[in-house]
């Protein structure tokens, strides 16, 4: 019987009948060890071969865990809940920045760096203003969130923490003002300057909506709803966008242009979008008399139901709970959407039916949140901007430890080639 108390693996490579013992640390083995595993000395080793990385950790973080099959969320040990509660947008991004909750002082000094970088160049407004009338917003963020690193020279001095500190007070500062004018210019309408008087979130619903009114004041429902859903999309550990954001931050690229990279990858509908496609088939729906018939199409494979489900999660996402909450506080300040009747009668058909019990398929972040910006008066191609504002205090954090980790190098999976062999050109007069 093998001895319970060493936290190794042993391997029986058949070819050979050799033996190998692996680590095992954290539950996890070092792929490098299997490149020890060879036929003779001219093999190059095994590999692990793993498609969207489904099973492979690349780093050793500290900043968020995510148990899916218990559907918790916690930012450096803190519930998801609590935080949401209880917290405030910025509180967290110190939080996920130190690895504690600041003192008073602390946040008081944070928040004022934060709004001191609010401004944005007035050749960013010129460039914003040269994009086509009707483009997307999030194309627009892509862009002028990486026109920012040709601004700020100094943000490829990686080596030096305050520099470092100093662009992402940048990023976290001008990302909704880079957002408000996209949104801005879609419509026609000539940009608001930011507001430092007012919060985070007041200040971008001031930047977004403020017209011929002297001073904006922001509904505080709307104001605190927002702040909420900034807080819910601030990390969520090794997703699409952050692994870009880590894997471009490797060559030790400028933080503005990994960030460009990461909000690209959130445009993807795949990743960003997912909330729009849940507002649409809602739509599609259109009344809960039709549910029945809906669900019945998804079981035989020609519909997809949108908002269920999640790689990581096995459980009922715990943002997916405070969204819903949420939304009913912002639907009582300015109405019910109708699509939140068809939404939770779809919710409650989907939980009760075995084949999506079975397939352990629940509500997810997006299934409520695009009701919300929906019911805030917000378009939904400006749904994976609000994302992209929430989630880039967590893409710094990320991209921070790995600058720190002495592990990590560039990013550089290895592949397996399944191509043709060797073979000698043809001339082109010589090829049929």
């Amino acid at each position: 019987m093998a001895d319970e108390t060493k936290d190794t693996l042993t391997v029986t490579d058949n070819r050979t009948g050799e033996r190998y013992e692996l680590p095992i640390t954290d539950g996890t083995i070092r792929a490098m060890d299997l490149r020890g595993i060879k036929v003779d000395e001219d093999d190059f080793g095994l590999m692990a071969y793993d498609p969207a990385y489904k099973n492979t950790a690349a780093t050793r973080s500290a900043i968020t865990l995510i148990d899916g099959e218990k559907g918790v969320l916690r930012y450096r040990g803190y519930p998801i809940e609590q935080l949401a509660e209880q917290s405030s947008f910025l509180e967290v991004a110190y939080l996920l920045w130190h690895g504690e909750l600041p003192s008073r002082d602390a946040l008081a000094t944070f928040q004022h760096d934060i709004t001191h970088h609010t401004m944005v160049h007035e050749n960013i407004r010129e460039f914003i203003e040269a994009f086509r009338y009707d483009a997307h917003p999030m194309g627009i963020l892509v862009g002028t969130v990486g026109a920012l690193s040709t601004f700020y020279p100094d943000a490829k001095e990686l080596d030096d923490p305050e520099v470092r500190r100093l662009q992402m007070h940048r990023l976290i500062a001008k990302m909704p003002t880079l957002a408000a004018y996209a949104y801005r210019h879609r419509r026609g309408l000539p940009v608001v300057r930011p507001d430092n008087e007012l919060s985070y979130a007041g200040n971008f619903l001031s930047m977004l909506f403020k017209m011929t009114e002297v001073r904006y004041q922001p509904n505080p429902v709307i104001e605190k709803a927002l702040d909420v859903l900034f807080i819910l999309h601030a990390d969520h550990e090794q997703n699409c966008s952050t692994t870009t954001m880590r894997g471009v931050g490797s060559s030790h690229a400028d933080p503005f242009s990994a960030t460009a990279s990461a909000c690209a990858a959130l445009y993807g509908p795949l990743h960003g979008g997912a909330n729009e496609a849940v507002v649409r088939m809602l739509r599609h729906i259109g009344s809960p008399k039709n549910i029945a018939g809906f669900i019945e199409s998804v079981k035989q494979g020609e519909q997809r139901l949108m908002g269920f489900g999640h790689r990581v999660y096995k459980n009922y996402d715990p943002r997916a709970k405070v969204i819903k909450k949420l939304a009913y506080q912002v639907f009582d300040e300015v109405g019910k959407n109708p699509l939140i009747d068809i939404a939770v009668e779809l919710e409650k058909i989907a939980l009760e039916d075995e084949y999506f019990v079975q397939r352990k398929l629940y509500p997810n972040v997006d299934f409520y949140s695009g009701l919300i910006y929906e019911s805030m008066g917000l378009p939904m191609d400006l749904f994976p901007v609000l994302f992209a504002i929430g989630r880039t205090p967590g893409w710094l954090a990320q991209w921070e430890e790995m600058i720190n980790d002495d592990e990590q190098k560039i990013a550089r999976p290895r592949q397996v080639y399944v191509g043709a062999g060797k073979r000698d050109y043809v001339p082109l007069s010589e090829r049929d």
